[in-house]
């Protein structure tokens, strides 16, 4: 019937749908993997389902009178498409979808640019060297975050300073922050730099790895 209906139906057309590799969800007796035994002794059926779509951009900016340059700016993976056997309360069988989503950023180039300078260890207090691009629009709340590499979070820091409160030096090109070196960790590592913009809410700026 879906099937048909994706056939017939224009809303529906668009809609995807992974492959139907598990049994039928409906209709179950209670709290039991068996199917139907009442009187009415329903066939089996695969009435949980799950379908996607992908806005088409194009069609959003049409109305405003505008096109984008990239209409595919996300694109959509099926990884799994699974029923659970294991849930009796319902007639149903729950459906479970994973998704991988992948976006591509609207911006290209990084808003700021940041770099650790000089050699950086907790023997003694560290410099940050970053600059923005003209239309940024800093704020007194933007930090820098210390990170290693392997984080996943903008709340995995080791630590950060504020780009104003801690700001040594400044110039129409560049500015100049710090960090206290009872702050470093003596661990060492290979760690990076990220620059949060509480405007955006949102890092804009990644240095390169460098070692501590």
């Amino acid at each position: 019937q879906l099937n048909m209906a994706k056939k017939k139906e224009a809303f529906l057309k668009e809609f995807k749908e992974g492959p139907l590799q598990f049994k039928p969800t409906y209709k179950f007796d209670l709290y039991s993997e068996v199917y139907d035994t009442s009187e009415k002794k329903r066939k089996p059926a695969w009435t949980d389902r799950i379908l996607w779509k992908v806005k088409n951009l194009s069609e959003v900016a049409s109305k405003e009178g505008e096109f984008p340059e990239e209409e595919n700016l996300i694109s959509v993976t099926l990884i799994n498409y699974v029923s659970h056997m294991s849930y009796g309360i319902s007639d149903h069988k729950p459906v479970t979808g994973t998704f991988k989503l992948e976006m591509k950023p609207l911006v290209s180039d990084p808003l700021v640019v940041l770099n650790a300078e000089g050699e950086w260890s907790a023997e003694h207090d560290v410099l940050i060297r970053y600059s923005a691009v003209p239309e940024f629009p800093s704020s007194a709340w933007d930090w820098i975050g210390l990170f290693q590499v392997t984080f996943r979070h903008v709340k995995d820091y080791v630590t950060y300073a504020w780009v104003e409160d801690d700001e040594i030096s400044s110039s129409r090109d560049s500015k100049q922050v710090y960090m206290s070196a009872s702050e470093i960790p003596r661990t060492g590592g290979e760690f990076l730099l990220c620059y949060f913009s509480n405007n955006l809410q949102s890092i804009v700026g990644i240095s390169e790895p460098f070692q501590v």
